[in-house]
């Protein structure tokens, strides 16, 4: 196994994209990677984090992936270590995606997506399924996130943030928070994703170590837009998936955001596996992380 190598991947409007490289084979020699530049043809991992408007936070999942091959992360344009430069669109993000890809030098790609990541992975095999081998979707919002999903999740949320609702609003309510503030906002809004309260502050901490701030812009422009999309179009366009392209779905059973959702998602994939973890909520890999890695590791192994 290699260390982790960080690289700059270049977009085709000029947007650098942060990534981190590790696993079974070593990175492409280039420090600022273009499309096209790394060695071909290859098998590789790409990790994609939630948010929008959110940076990587999956280093766990790729050392469970790092002995079946190369793994790369990255943090998606408005966040992290990535420039923040629009437009922040479904289809620039896709087209940023495949640009890590091909920087990386891979033919195929197993894509792991988590929350939001599951949801730009899934749109990808839709759009590129010859390029993605397989597809594990963590935590992901489903097919069916409108309405009532939506109304059951603000009622979840609402309960969970309770005991420190008063000071949410207030950050919430600042014209120009500093970013301390934001980081506290964010702290208070992740400890609702992890089920054992005692426990959270400390483990959102660690998450949000080191902290960046994000383009405002980057979220409620992406939700807009996924908003729009259609259950019974995104149906049909999972049946249409090729059957050699196994899905994983792996869900926390105590996660705030309603698991039905994902219901339509999992009976409409041509090859799927669905492991649902009893003690998890929107984190499983921190919450149950030695059944979290099994579940992979029997996926890809």
């Amino acid at each position: 196994m290699t260390s982790a190598t960080e690289t700059y991947v270049a977009t085709d409007d000029g947007c650098r994209l942060w990534t981190e490289r590790s696993g079974a084979r070593p990175a492409p020699a280039n420090a600022d990677a273009v499309p096209g530049a790394g060695p071909k043809p290859a098998d590789g991992f790409i990790l994609c984090h939630g948010g929008p408007g959110f940076w990587d936070t999956l280093a766990p999942v790729a050392a469970i992936l790092a002995d079946h091959g190369p793994v790369v992360r990255w943090d998606q344009r408005g966040g992290g270590r990535s420039q923040h430069q629009g437009p922040y669109t479904l289809a620039r993000f896709l087209a940023d995606l495949d640009a890590v890809r091909a920087a990386h030098g891979f033919e195929r790609v197993t894509l792991v997506g988590h929350s939001w990541g599951a949801s730009l992975a899934l749109n990808y095999a839709w759009d590129h399924p010859g390029r993605v081998r397989s597809l594990i979707y963590v935590a992901g919002a489903g097919l069916a996130w409108g309405g009532e999903w939506r109304r059951q999740f603000s009622v979840n949320f609402l309960k969970a943030i309770a005991p420190h609702a008063a000071k949410f609003a207030a950050l919430g309510a600042l014209d120009r928070p500093t970013a301390g503030q934001e980081r506290e906002a964010d702290v208070l809004r992740l400890m609702t994703d992890f089920p054992d309260q005692a426990t959270a502050r400390a483990r959102a901490e660690r998450l949000l170590s080191p902290y960046f701030v994000s383009d405002p812009e980057v979220n409620p422009t992406l939700n807009a837009e996924l908003r729009t999309l259609v259950e019974a179009d995104l149906i049909k366009r999972c049946r249409a998936l090729p059957a050699s392209m196994p899905a994983l779905i792996i869900d926390g059973a105590r996660d705030l955001r309603p698991r039905r959702a994902v219901d339509s998602l999992a009976e409409a994939l041509p090859d799927v596996t669905r492991v649902t973890l009893e003690s998890s909520g929107h984190l499983p890999w921190l919450d149950e992380p030695a059944a979290f890695a099994a579940a992979v590791r029997e996926f890809v192994g």
